[in-house]
C-alpha cells in the first residue's frame, strides 16, 4: 500500500520509516502545502494535516502530532512544543524549557512524550495515540534524535532520549506506540 507520509520534518520521515520498515508500506513524503494547525489538541492537528495530505494527493495519509507535555507547566509546551521559544529552533525551544524548570527539583519535573497518529483514506479516519512517560533532564545530553530528545529521560532510565540507540528509542517511544497500533491495525485489515 502507498501511503503518504504528512510531513515536512525529515526527523520524523527517518523515524516512521524504520519503524514502519516490518510492514512494507511504500511510505513517501508529502510534498504539498502545510495546512494551518489550528486545532487545541495532538487529536485535532493530526487529522488537519492527515486530511490534508490525503486531500492533496488522493493517497491515504498518515500524519502525527506530538510534543513534550511537563506536569508541573500544566502540560505545557503540549501542542506548541515545536514553537516553544516562539521558534522552530530546537536549541531554542530546549534552552527555554531548561531555564523553565531550573529552579525545579528532579523529584518535580515528570513530563511524557504524546504522540497522536491520524489515518485518513477516502472511507475511514483513524487515530492511534502513545505516551511515553519521563521527565525532564537539568541538561542537554546526547546526539540521537531530535527536538526535545536530549533533555527527555524515558522513565526507567538515566540518559536522555537522545543517549539512546535508535533502536532502542524507536522501540519504546510515543511515536512508536502509537505507530504500533496503526500497524496493528493495517495488518488486520490487510489480511
Amino acid at each position: 500500500m502507498k501511503v503518504v507520509l504528512a510531513t515536512h520534518n525529515q526527523g520524523k520521515v527517518e523515524e516512521l520509516r524504520a519503524i514502519l520498515a516490518p510492514l512494507g508500506l511504500d511510505l513517501v513524503g508529502y510534498e504539498g502545502p502545510e495546512p494551518v494547525e489550528d486545532g487545541t489538541s495532538f487529536l485535532e492537528n493530526a487529522f488537519i494535516k492527515a486530511r490534508a495530505a490525503h486531500k492533496h494527493t488522493g493517497l491515504p495519509a498518515i500524519a502525527d502530532d506530538s510534543g513534550i507535555q511537563v506536569e508541573i507547566l500544566g502540560g505545557s509546551p503540549g501542542i506548541f512544543t515545536a514553537i516553544w521559544s516562539g521558534t522552530k529552533d530546537n536549541v531554542a525551544n530546549r534552552r527555554l524549557l531548561l531555564a523553565q524548570l531550573k529552579d525545579i527539583h528532579e523529584e518535580h519535573r515528570a513530563a511524557s512524550f504524546v504522540c497522536t497518529i491520524a489515518f485518513v483514506t477516502d472511507s475511514e479516519e483513524l487515530s492511534f495515540t502513545g505516551v511515553w512517560p519521563g521527565s525532564v533532564a537539568t541538561e542537554e545530553r546526547g546526539t540521537n534524535g531530535h527536538g526535545y530528545d536530549p533533555v527527555f529521560i524515558p522513565e526507567g532510565f538515566d540518559v536522555t532520549a537522545a543517549e539512546l540507540d535508535p533502536e532502542v528509542k524507536n522501540a519504546l517511544s510515543h511515536r512508536s506506540i502509537a505507530v504500533s497500533a496503526l500497524m496493528d491495525y493495517l495488518k488486520t485489515t490487510s489480511s
